[in-house]
C-alpha cells in the first residue's frame, strides 16, 4: 500500500513539474516569436497530457495501473490548475475544468496501464 502511495506521489510530482517546465518554455518562445494568444490554452491542455502520460510512465509500477493512473492523472491536473491560477492570480472554475480532470484521468490511466506492462530489462 505504501509503495502505491509513493508511486502516486512521485508521478503526480513529475507530471506537475514537467508541465511546469514546458508552460515556461512556451512562455518564453511566445514573447520571442509573439504567437497568437489564442494558441496558449490548446497548448496548455496538451501539455498538461502530455506531463501526466510521462509521470505514469516513469514512476507506476507493478500492478493496478489503471487505478494508479487515474488517481494520479486526476491530482495532477487539480494541482496545475490551482498552480497556474495561483501563478496567475485568477482562479475560475467552468465545466471546462471538468473536462481537463476528465482527460488527465484518461491520459493517466493509459500511460498508467502501460507502464505497469512494460517489462523491465535485466
Amino acid at each position: 500500500m505504501r509503495n502505491n502511495v509513493l508511486q502516486v506521489l512521485k508521478a503526480v510530482l513529475a507530471a506537475v513539474l514537467f508541465s511546469l517546465v514546458f508552460v515556461l518554455v512556451f512562455t518564453v518562445i511566445i514573447q520571442l516569436f509573439s504567437l497568437p494568444l489564442t494558441a496558449v490554452k490548446p497548448v496548455n491542455q496538451a501539455f498538461k497530457i502530455i506531463s501526466v502520460a510521462a509521470g505514469g510512465l516513469l514512476f507506476i509500477r507493478g500492478d493496478h495501473g489503471l487505478v494508479k493512473g487515474a488517481i494520479f492523472g486526476v491530482i495532477s491536473v487539480v494541482l496545475t490548475y490551482l498552480l497556474y491560477g495561483l501563478i496567475a492570480m485568477s482562479l475560475s472554475f467552468s465545466w471546462l475544468f471538468l473536462v481537463e480532470i476528465l482527460l488527465g484521468a484518461i491520459a493517466g490511466v493509459i500511460s498508467g496501464v502501460i507502464a505497469v506492462n512494460i517489462k523491465k530489462s535485466a
